[in-house]
C-alpha cells in the first residue's frame, strides 16, 4: 500500500479500509460482465450485487431451479445483466456479508450496519497500517452505523445518534440470521431459451 501511495495511487480511493476489511475500501469493486449478443454493449447499472450472486445468476442462465437449501444468500442478477431490471428497483433489498472472523455486516440502501467494532479484518493498532487508522467517533459503541450517501468514507459512526435506523438494521440482521438465508425463496430461473439476443 505504501509503495502505491508513494507512486501517487491510493488503491481504495476515498473509501476507508483495504482488502479483507469490511469497510467499503476493503470490498467495494465494480462488477464487469461481457456476453456478446446477450448483454447490451456499454450498459451501466448501480445495482448492488455480491460475488455470492454469481451462483443464482448462472443457475438462472442455464435454467436450473435452485433448491431452497442451495445458495441461500444468492440473488439472481440476470435481469440486471440483460438490461431488463427497472433501474429504480433493487434486486437486492439488502446485502448481508460476514468477515473471516464471523462478524456480520448488513447494508440496506445507503445505510450500513456492522455488528462489531473495528475493520473485521486488518489490525490498525500497529505496524504499517497504524498511520491509516481513523479516530473512532463512537468508541463506546459495540457496533458501527454509517450513512454511505453522506459519508462514503465511513468516517462518522452514527451508532448512538441514529438509534431508530440502527435498531431497524439490527432487527433485520437478527431475522436473516434466524432464517438462515437472505435470498428469496422459490427462485425461478430464466433459462437460455428466454434470454433474447441483442446487437
Amino acid at each position: 500500500v505504501e509503495q502505491l501511495e508513494e507512486a501517487g495511487h491510493h488503491p481504495s480511493g476515498e473509501l476507508r479500509g483495504y482488502k479483507s476489511d469490511v469497510w467499503e475500501g476493503g470490498h467495494r469493486v465494480p462488477f464487469i460482465a461481457r456476453w456478446p449478443g446477450r448483454i447490451p454493449k456499454g450498459q451501466v447499472s448501480d445495482q448492488m450485487t455480491s460475488t455470492t450472486d454469481i451462483f443464482a445468476t448462472l443457475a438462472s442462465v442455464v435454467g436450473y431451479p435452485l433448491a431452497e437449501k442451495d445458495a441461500r444468500d444468492s440473488f439472481d442478477m440476470l435481469p440486471v445483466l440483460l438490461g431488463k431490471q427497472d433501474a429504480g428497483t433493487s434486486v437486492r433489498p439488502h446485502l448481508l456479508t460476514q468477515s473471516f472472523r464471523g462478524e456480520f455486516q448488513l447494508r440496506k440502501g445507503n445505510w450500513k450496519y456492522c455488528d462489531h467494532k473495528g475493520s473485521g479484518g486488518n489490525n490498525y493498532t500497529r505496524g504499517n497500517l497504524q498511520k491509516y487508522a481513523l479516530k473512532d467517533t463512537a468508541p463506546e459503541a459495540p457496533g458501527q452505523l454509517y450513512d454511505l450517501e453522506n459519508d462514503p468514507g465511513e468516517t462518522t459512526n452514527l451508532y448512538f445518534t441514529h438509534e431508530a435506523k440502527r435498531k431497524e438494521l439490527q432487527q433485520l440482521l437478527q431475522k436473516l440470521k434466524s432464517s438462515g438465508r437472505s435470498a428469496p425463496r422459490k427462485r425461478t430461473p430464466l433459462g437460455m431459451k428466454n434470454i433474447p439476443k441483442v446487437d
